[in-house]
């Protein structure tokens, strides 16, 4: 299941209080103070892993809670420093104060970050003393550690991003390319939060791909399921743009087009300047020689060079999907080879 929202309590360990203790040595049965300082609490860290890409692990939980500083003891021994607290990450999680609203962090590849700092360990006795007061029975507690409640987005971090509307077949095309299994249904709306999958090219290169839920007109403004998807597209590097080469209410793979686009650049310009590759999908559905002139005719209503622009496609029969990887690559990697070396995933 992928989750990308996530709402929790991060608090970070309270310092070890400080020791009253008197030295109590054979010559010496009243001597000075020799309480030790408590130790630090743990900080909580957030380090991105790399290999996470799903908030899921944080559903249903409340609190992550570091530990606290060990005590101070006698014979000026320091309290023990509690260990940070890692919390594992997927790169691409906004962190925001839930309180505030305020940004905290925005986690990229490597990254590690204190979100929320351990408290001091408290002084002990012997800090007291001095010329009028020999035997301080007085020591400090530690600090409390911060506190603070998180609210975690995940903005998918993703080489291509799979855009279209409802039924336009996205998630056929993810799992033709990958091992991902969407969930894949003739009605629209199927895909109800975005998927992730991994086409391994060969043995160094891979492209991540993500299927984003489809967008409607009005998306930008929150109908169906826009606002919660559009920014995980605003991480992707590029975009694969599908239209159905048959929609089944009549309309025309052009206006589909447009209505797409411009729900992406009402919720944000940048959207619409990302690199991009035009594909027909469902080839299949149409007669063999009908498709050079619905490439060309596509090609015609929007403006587009066919050579450079619209690719046709089947995801159901994976006709031209040799092609389609190429030019995938090649838009993320201009000086690069082709794909020679990918197979179909079994």
């Amino acid at each position: 299941m992928f989750v990308d929202q996530a709402i929790f309590t991060v608090k970070a360990g309270k310092g070890g209080d400080g020791c009253v203790a008197f030295r109590r040595e054979k010559f010496e049965p009243k001597g000075g103070p020799s309480g030790g300082d408590g130790g630090k609490g743990g900080d909580v860290v957030l380090a991105v892993e790399d290999g996470m890409h799903t908030l899921y692990d944080f559903r249903g939980v409340a609190t992550v809670e570091a530990t606290d500083g060990g005590p101070g003891r006698a014979k000026q021994c320091h309290g023990a420093d509690a260990p940070d607290l890692i919390v594992k990450l997927p790169p691409g999680t906004l962190v925001y104060d839930d309180l505030t609203g305020a940004l905290m962090a925005d986690l990229k590849p490597s990254d590690r970050v204190v979100i929320a700092r351990g408290g001091k360990g408290g002084w002990g006795n012997e800090h007291f003393k001095s010329s009028t007061n020999q035997t301080p029975r007085r020591a400090t507690p530690g600090a409390p550690g911060e506190s603070f409640r998180l609210r975690l987005e995940l903005k998918l971090i993703a080489d291509i991003g799979f855009v279209g509307l409802p039924n336009a077949g996205k998630s056929t095309l993810l799992a033709a390319l990958t091992r991902a299994t969407p969930k894949i249904a003739d009605y629209p709306f199927t895909t109800l939060s975005p998927q992730i999958g991994i086409c391994e090219l060969d043995a160094m290169r891979r492209l991540i791909l993500a299927d984003i839920p489809g967008l409607i007109e009005g998306a930008s403004q929150g109908a169906g399921l826009g606002l919660d998807f559009l920014r995980h597209i605003e991480r992707t590097r590029a975009i694969i743009h599908l239209l159905d080469a048959c929609p089944a209410d009549g309309s025309g793979p052009a206006a589909n087009y447009r209505t797409v686009r411009h729900e992406l650049s009402r919720h944000s310009p940048d959207l619409v300047n990302k690199p991009e590759i035009i594909v027909l999908n469902k080839i299949d559905l149409l007669d063999p020689e009908e498709v050079p002139e619905a490439v060309r005719s596509l090609s015609s209503e929007l403006d587009v060079d066919p050579r450079q622009g619209v690719i046709a496609i089947s995801g159901a029969t994976r006709e031209n999907l040799r092609p389609l990887l190429e030019r995938m690559w090649s838009m993320l990697h201009p000086a690069g080879g082709g794909v020679e070396a990918w197979k179909q995933p079994a």
